[in-house]
């Protein structure tokens, strides 16, 4: 499955190769956390900065929740 970018309002998720998000600042560009969201499970692992990496985390477990019932 292909992963697309997420704009989560503050924070914009840019879609990795590896099936990961970086999760970044929208102006910059600046990466300061990653979240890898499983589809067939909807777990989650994050790592990087706490708050950047909850928000974005949220954001991936939305667009999952298209695929996992």
């Amino acid at each position: 499955m292909s992963r697309p970018d997420i704009n989560a309002g503050a924070w914009y998720l840019r879609a990795r190769p590896d099936g990961s998000w970086d999760v970044c600042e929208p102006t910059t560009g600046e990466a300061y956390a990653r979240v890898t969201g499983d589809p067939e499970t909807g777990e989650l692992r994050v790592s990087g900065d706490p708050i950047a990496g909850e928000a974005g985390a949220e954001a991936v477990r939305r667009f999952l929740r298209q695929f996992v019932p």
